[in-house]
Parts: structure tokens; C-alpha cells; sequence
């Protein structure tokens, strides 16, 4: 095992998995499929799936997995309550905590676990559903209904957000980013959902955990910095100038650079490609060079890549999706890999539980109260 020189733990085995791995050549497989082939052939109901229970669906598997989906939607009106107590101003990513732990007190899980595929999906359902629910009845004063007749989360996501079905190739590149984000080996929320199963506790709570830790900034939160970086220029000569200023001050910039990827991140281009083609006015157009200024002046000065997180940015922005919606709906994507590594973690399961190398004082003499200096 590592001690505290290795930089939180980088390159240190912390178990094994077949659900997904950084492969040979830095490419990113899912269930031994490349996720480039997934992201360009696929779509995000097929990708869970495949996550889920190992194999890519047939047409007759898909059809009842997505109507399982669609009939997930719908909000308990216990849960429905606890939303409108959440305040309006609060951290989205709070309120999805939040609500994930609330639907394990409403609707818990089966002690002998035999239900937890059907909570994954409960919640891959739900969770588009319960961040629009609370999001318009504290932003535009109404309820809204949680029914449709699109068939896709990145649709349904879309359609309950802007009031109005979306646009085709707005679901299509969200489908994409679902995909890319769906799965990532052992990062930090995933470790962090695996621990929390391996103690047994219930499958909410394993997936609380993982909410919990994706809303830190170092992990899910990199694409909302990247946006704010992005939204700082003017045009893409500010953008450069403000970038070397950055890098002379040694500020850190979020969105570039992975512990995992050594020369590139394989998501990236793919991203990159959706932002391009979704820059379709003069403002988008400008906000997507100004992001490929940034990108460039950081290679040429540093050598260092973008991330999945970068361009999926902009990519949201044009989607017109808030800056503080793009880690929830990281969220809604990565429950399907949290989920299929709780289902491992509990096929044969053994308490994590690490060892710690001690830094602190030898063992010392217990002194009085009345002796203490």
C-alpha cells in the first residue's frame, strides 16, 4: 500500500473490477466496449444497461428497461414535500443528496438486496424528475408534471427544463455526455460508493455517498469552473492573455489534465466535437473560440490536455442548461456506474478498510490536569 507521498493514493490498486478500465493506449472501455465506439453508435438507455447487467441490450430488453424508466418518473408526494422545504438558493448538488437519502426513508430497500436493480433505475428515472420539480417550483412558481412521451433521460431532461420538446440534436449531444460521463473506474465518488456497500448498508446510502463526494470541486464540480473560467473573456485574445497571467501566478485551472490520462483525455475530442457543432449564433460561436484559445494557450505553454470536463462546458451552455445544473447531471449519469459497481462490490464482498501509515507522536505519558502547563 501507498503512504501519504503518493499523492491520494495515484497509482495504487485498490481492488479489482470488470465494469470498466483506462485501457491500453488510454482508451476507456465499459464492459470491454470503447466508449467512442458507444458515444458515436449508442445511446445512454443502452450504455446504463450494458453497465447494469453486463451485456448490451436486445431490442425487447431495451424497450422494457426504457418503459421501466419512464414509469420511475413520477414523484411520491412525501418526496414532493421535502423539495419544497429545500430553499430556493440552495446547492442543487445539496438538494440531490438530499432527496436520494429522503426516497430511502419513502421507498426503501429490501434487506436481502434482491431489489436493488430496480432502485438503480428508480433513481436514473427520478432524478431528472426531482431536480426540475424543485428547480421550477422555486424558480417559476409552478408544479410541473412529471409525465411525457419522450422516451430518452437526455430528452426528458431537455423537454422539462426549457417547458417545450427539445431539439433533436440537443438530445443527441446530450445523450453523448451521459455516455462519456456514465463510468470512470475507480475515481473518487465510485471508491466512495463501493466503501459505503461494503459495510452493507443500503443501496441509497452507497449512492448518497457517491452524491456527496462528486459535489466536491476537485472531482464533479470541474465542469461549473471550467463555464466561469470561459465566462471571464470577452474574446479569444483576452482569453489567451488572461490564461498567461493564470499560469505566471500558478492559479489552477479546472477542466484540464486527469490523474488517469498521461497524453490525453479519449472523451475529450468527442466533446469537443458536440460544442463545435452546437455553436450555432455569433455569441456560441465566440464563446467556443474563446474555449479553444484557452485550450491552446495551455498546451503551447504547458503541454497540458483538456479534460471530459472542458468542453463539456460550453457543450451545456448552448443547451441553455444552468452552470449549477452540469455536476447534477453528472449525477444522472454516473449513477449508472456507481450503481453497477455497488452490485460487484456486493458479489463478493469484503469490508474496505485500509491501512494508514501514522505521522503523529510516539506514545506519550498521561500528565494531570493540575500539572499541565
Amino acid at each position: 500500500m501507498g503512504n501519504s507521498k503518493t499523492g491520494g493514493l495515484a497509482g495504487v490498486s485498490a481492488g479489482s473490477t470488470s465494469v470498466c478500465t483506462v485501457g491500453n493506449g488510454h482508451d476507456l472501455l465499459y464492459r470491454g466496449y470503447n466508449v467512442k465506439d458507444l458515444a458515436r453508435l449508442s445511446t445512454f438507455e443502452e450504455v446504463s444497461f450494458l453497465l447494469i447487467y453486463g451485456e448490451l441490450p436486445n431490442e425487447q430488453e431495451l424497450k422494457e428497461y426504457k418503459q421501466k424508466l419512464i414509469e420511475a418518473r413520477p414523484l411520491d408526494e412525501n418526496l414532493k414535500q421535502v423539495l419544497k422545504c429545500i430553499p430556493k438558493d440552495s446547492n442543487p448538488m445539496d438538494l440531490m443528496r438530499t432527496a436520494c437519502s429522503a426516497l430511502g426513508c419513502i421507498e426503501p430497500e429490501k434487506e436481502d438486496f434482491s431489489d436493488q436493480d430496480d432502485i438503480l433505475i428508480k433513481l436514473m428515472g427520478k432524478f431528472s424528475s426531482i431536480l426540475l420539480y424543485w428547480y421550477h417550483y422555486h424558480h417559476s412558481n409552478k408544479e410541473i408534471s412529471t409525465t411525457s412521451d419522450e422516451d430518452t433521460i437526455a430528452g426528458y431532461f431537455l423537454e422539462k427544463l426549457h417547458n417545450k420538446k427539445a431539439d433533436e440534436f440537443h438530445i443527441k449531444s446530450m445523450q453523448i455526455s451521459l455516455i462519456l460521463y456514465a463510468e470512470h473506474e475507480f475515481n473518487a465518488s465510485t471508491f466512495a460508493a463501493r466503501i459505503a456497500a461494503s459495510t452493507l448498508s443500503d443501496i441509497y446510502s452507497a449512492i448518497t455517498t457517491g452524491i456527496g463526494v462528486l459535489r466536491g470541486p476537485l472531482h464533479g464540480g470541474a465542469n461549473e469552473a471550467a463555464m466561469k473560467l470561459i465566462s471571464n473573456y470577452s474574446n479569444p485574445q483576452e482569453a489567451k492573455n488572461g490564461i498567461l497571467e493564470k499560469l505566471k501566478n500558478k492559479d489552477k485551472i479546472m477542466g484540464f489534465g486527469h490523474r488517469v490520462y498521461v497524453d490525453n483525455d479519449p472523451r475529450s475530442p468527442i466533446i469537443k466535437e458536440c460544442s463545435s457543432s452546437l455553436a450555432k449564433n455569433d455569441e456560441q460561436k465566440n464563446i467556443f473560440a474563446i474555449s479553444e484559445a484557452i485550450e491552446k494557450t495551455i498546451w503551447d505553454e504547458k503541454k497540458i490536455f483538456p479534460n471530459l470536463d472542458f468542453y463539456s462546458a460550453s457543450s451545456y451552455n448552448f443547451m441553455g442548461i444552468p452552470t449549477n445544473f452540469f455536476t447534477p447531471l453528472f449525477i444522472i449519469s454516473r449513477t449508472s456506474g456507481w450503481g453497477a459497481h455497488i452490485i460487484e462490490q456486493r458479489a463478493d464482498n469484503k469490508l474496505i478498510r485500509p491501512s494508514a501509515e501514522y505521522t503523529g507522536l510516539s506514545e506519550r505519558k498521561y500528565i494531570d490536569l493540575e500539572k499541565r502547563k
